[in-house]
């Protein structure tokens, strides 16, 4: 809404006022996901190993869709956010209704395929596993499956209430998803004893709740950014190819990168049962880590979108600095606060001894590596596909993740027998050498030629 995004005093487009309208919901929202995934997990855990195999093994699948679906809205957002720095209010919606209508049309067609394809999936892509796993893993991707075009509306919506600054709607909507979400599984668990169906139903019931209430807010007109209320679609080549050319880049990286996450999961599995139990825990922790970082870079494909648009490169060098240097302060004040309750995170879990000790050694040098090195590695591209430039993004991100992440989790982990550890120390030489690339682009100042409106 018009009302989040006021000139500042020194006639910047943002002042701290509406720039805390717009990073205090992003930094709720993500710390609602992660918590939710968290109480999900523990309650999947009371059906049985076999449904949280199950379960487990499709949401890899669908947290690739995620990542497709939020790549092509980030390309919407950052079309529509330089729109609206250029006042073309007319074109911005003209995008976020192609934005919609593509993403939502894509997502039928990959869940079709899904269906189709679903005996490969189970049995191809996932190998051999055992059979009330597989019974598990079925009932889960027949339901869930359905969610899927749901799944990308929302995305599509949030990002482009993002890119209007009203942060505040997409976290709303995420609040009742999430409460939908929890309160299913919680009441078909326990109160009606479902198994894997108890997961999967509420799961797609409160996408699909969240999908509906998203475009209805978007259809109204009332709204800076809104979409056409119409049921026929007028498919438009040049909007979409500008989306596709944020949206296609910033998908492969993020598919690479969840690649690269399962390939380094098969060689933590080699190092035995304590390294996959501290790798678990680990990885929830150090969510909350970076929890404020994956906030601020959403704020920053928003802000910077839309100075790209007015062609005012002061500003974004400006709002660079400001966001850079709030991601430092607040990634070190919840890395502190995670660092002195630790102890009592890991008892929770009820860890044996090696597998604690693995997991405070993990989460500490993660804990150093996120205050030092991730604002850079990853806020500073957040930057560079706001402004248009996403390629060269996708090559950073691409090469350092194959080179350093997975080379040096081989070679640390395996043959310089540092186990799990060594894993965790060659993700954080990714981001060292990320913060190299991405610095030298930054400074080199050929990203500033890739406004796409």
């Amino acid at each position: 809404m018009t009302e989040h995004i006021k000139s500042g005093r020194e006639g910047y487009l943002f002042d701290n006022k509406a720039l805390a309208a717009l990073i205090i919901p992003l930094v709720i929202e993500q710390f609602l996901a992660v918590l939710v995934g968290m109480a999900d997990s523990i309650m999947i855990a009371s059906v049985g190993e076999a449904a949280v195999s199950g379960v487990s093994l499709v949401d890899q699948l669908m947290i690739l869709l995620i990542n497709i679906f939020a790549a092509l809205a980030t390309g919407g957002a950052v079309v529509a956010g330089q729109y609206l720095g250029q006042n073309r209010k007319k074109d911005a919606c003209k995008s976020a209704t192609q934005l919609v209508w593509f993403i939502t049309i894509s997502a039928i067609v990959i869940t079709a395929a899904v269906y189709v394809g679903k005996y490969w999936i189970l049995h191809g892509v996932f190998g051999k596993i055992e059979n009330d796993v597989m019974g598990h893993a079925n009932i889960y991707l027949l339901i869930v499956s359905a969610s899927i075009p749901f799944m990308a509306m929302y995305n599509g919506g949030a990002a482009i209430f993002r890119a209007m600054g009203n942060s505040q709607m997409s976290m709303k909507i995420s609040m009742i998803m999430n409460v939908i979400n929890v309160c299913g599984n919680a009441f078909m668990i326990y109160g009606l004893r479902l198994g894997t169906e108890g997961v999967a139903i509420p799961t797609l019931i409160s996408r699909m709740v969240a999908a509906v209430i998203i475009i209805f807010r978007l259809c109204d007109k009332k709204q800076t950014l809104h979409i056409e209320r119409t049921w026929r679609y007028r498919f438009d080549w040049p909007e979409v190819k500008k989306i596709l050319s944020i949206g296609i880049p910033n998908g492969l990286e993020n598919s690479m990168f969840q690649l690269g996450k399962i390939l380094v999961l098969s060689l933590v599995s080699t190092f035995g049962t304590y390294a996959i139990a501290a790798n678990a825990v680990s990885n929830v922790v150090a969510s909350f880590h970076v929890l404020p970082g994956m906030a601020m870079s959403l704020a920053i494909t928003t802000v910077i979108s839309r100075c790209v648009g007015a062609g005012d490169y002061e500003q974004v060098k400006h709002y660079t600095k400001k966001l850079l240097i709030l991601t430092y302060m607040t990634i070190l004040a919840t890395v502190g606060m995670i660092y002195f309750i630790l102890p009592q995170i890991l008892g929770a879990y009820h860890l044996s001894a090696k597998t604690a000790e693995t997991a405070y050694r993990i989460l500490a040098f993660h804990g150093v590596g996120a205050i030092m090195i991730w604002p850079i590695a990853f806020n500073l591209p957040s930057v560079f596909r706001a402004a248009g430039d996403a390629k060269m993004c996708m090559l950073i991100s691409i090469l350092s993740m194959w080179i350093f992440r997975i080379g040096f989790s081989y070679l640390l982990g395996r043959y310089l027998r540092m186990g799990v550890f060594g894993v965790w120390v060659a993700m954080v030489i990714d981001w060292f050498f990320r913060c190299i690339f991405f610095v030298i682009r930054y400074f080199g100042g050929k990203w500033k030629q890739g406004a796409i409106v």
